[in-house]
């Protein structure tokens, strides 16, 4: 089908399908507890709009940037041939155009409903992500998610200067939960995805030091989430509530690192990956519970 011949709202899906919505929920909802945490009461209705609005625009436009130059990458995986640029159902220039308007009016609304330091902050997370991971650390190095996962772990600072105006060391305790989260999470993916980033030509870490090396850094990435959950309650920043959610979830997170490790297999790997999602939004729902019930 011709682009141009496309109804309106199959358009609006596929630019929205650009946007990377699965990816950007997640980021969003981390950078909206961030807010929460923030502050001992609740954070004010202007500002949970506006920063939401503004952290969800730009990671989408960052998402589409990395759809951008990625793109005849993502023909040749099963997991991204779906996608509208390799299916031919959008083009490269409203690609950018799209990145730029949605981008353009996400700092937009951070600089002037938010603060200018959320704004930068943004900002620079973006060009984190969808320039030197995406276009510089990818393609160079095995290490690019371990390098380039600062990016990624940003989403509850992000939150946390929108309410606040200022970085807190309680935030970056946040960010790297996250930062420590993201190699077990991304490389379990990898490792059953190996063939298709060998044939992509990317230097994924099952691609460069095999298999069994990438199952022992997700457990060792695994051990070091576990220590680095346990902070927040440290710190004095959490209760029992989250301490208790924080060890059930981190050891079950290990449980699967170690099965991993030892009887590893492709149903398994592909299982990992899927809990590791669901572990940090329920670590994330963990502290925000704690935060109004701390005990």
């Amino acid at each position: 089908m011709l682009v141009a011949s496309q109804p309106f709202s199959l358009r609006l899906r596929q630019f929205y399908a650009l946007s990377k919505p699965r990816v950007v929920a997640l980021i969003v909802f981390c950078a909206v507890i961030g807010m929460f945490l923030a502050t001992p009461g609740f954070v004010r209705l202007d500002i949970l709009l506006a920063g939401t609005i503004g952290i969800w625009f730009v990671a989408g436009a960052a998402a589409a940037v990395n759809c951008l130059v990625e793109q005849k990458i993502d023909a040749l995986m099963a997991r991204t041939r779906g996608r509208p640029l390799p299916r031919g159902q959008v083009t490269s220039n409203e690609t950018l155009m799209f990145a730029g308007v949605v981008g353009g009016v996400g700092l937009w609304v951070l600089y002037n409903l938010v603060n200018p330091l959320t704004m930068w902050l943004t900002f620079g997370t973006f060009v984190g992500y969808a320039i030197i991971y995406t276009v510089i650390l990818k393609p160079l190095t095995p290490q690019n998610i371990v390098i380039g996962g600062l990016s990624g772990a940003m989403p509850p600072l992000l939150g946390w200067t929108a309410v606040t105006g200022e970085v807190a060391p309680e935030a970056l305790l946040l960010v790297l939960i996250i930062f420590a989260w993201t190699p077990p999470h991304f490389w379990a993916l990898a490792l059953y995805r190996t063939e298709e980033y060998a044939k992509a030509g990317l230097p994924m870490l099952p691609v460069t030091h095999g298999n069994k090396y990438t199952r022992l850094h997700v457990l060792l990435y695994s051990l070091i989430l576990f220590a680095c959950t346990l902070l927040p309650f440290a710190y004095g920043m959490s209760g029992l509530i989250y301490l208790v959610s924080a060890l059930v979830l981190s050891s079950m997170f290990v449980v699967y690192a170690v099965r991993l490790y030892i009887t590893y297999s492709d149903d398994l790997a592909k299982r990992t990956f899927r809990f590791s999602i669901i572990y940090l939004s329920l670590l994330f729902a963990a502290l925000l519970v704690d935060h109004y019930f701390r005990f």
